[in-house]
């Protein structure tokens, strides 16, 4: 039997798509956490910073905390869309990188937040932040392109 011509053909959903997105929606699920325990300035998860470091985080201007959240959130919905197989994950993806790079100019060029936090290791984690959230938009970039998510 002939399909119509308005439905559109769903490539077939590789294994991989499912552990990614998992894990995916695991890993920004923590990134959530974090944001959400520092804007609630939750006494217990605050309590692993110094005097210096919470007035750092607590300094951010309105526009560094809205482009931190749309970076968090949005890389919890791109991993949720990733998981409901839709496309509209690849953009989502991409506004939570550019947030991310947006929070990270402010937090390391315009202010010398390495100063602060005081460690490499810091450095080298947001590094690690960037290069998940880059290869998860160019990995719903690519389903997208084969048909997998529509």
């Amino acid at each position: 039997m002939a399909r119509p011509l308005f439905q559109s053909e769903r490539a077939k959903t590789p294994w991989h798509l499912w552990l990614i997105a998992v894990v995916s929606l695991l890993w920004n699920a923590m990134g959530a956490l974090d944001y959400v325990m520092t804007q609630t300035r939750n006494p217990e998860y605050m309590a692993q910073f110094s005097q210096d470091q919470l007035a750092f985080f607590y300094g951010f201007p309105a526009w560094v905390v809205a482009a931190w959240a749309l970076a968090v959130w949005g890389g919890v919905l791109g991993s949720v869309l990733l998981l409901m197989r839709r496309a509209l994950a690849v953009p989502v993806f991409l506004l939570s990188l550019l947030c991310m790079v947006l929070t990270t100019i402010h937090n390391y060029v315009m202010v010398d937040g390495l100063a602060v936090i005081g460690d490499s290791f810091s450095l080298g984690f947001t590094a690690v932040i960037f290069i998940v959230a880059l290869l998860l938009y160019l990995y719903a970039k690519s389903l997208a392109a084969k048909g997998v998510l529509k």
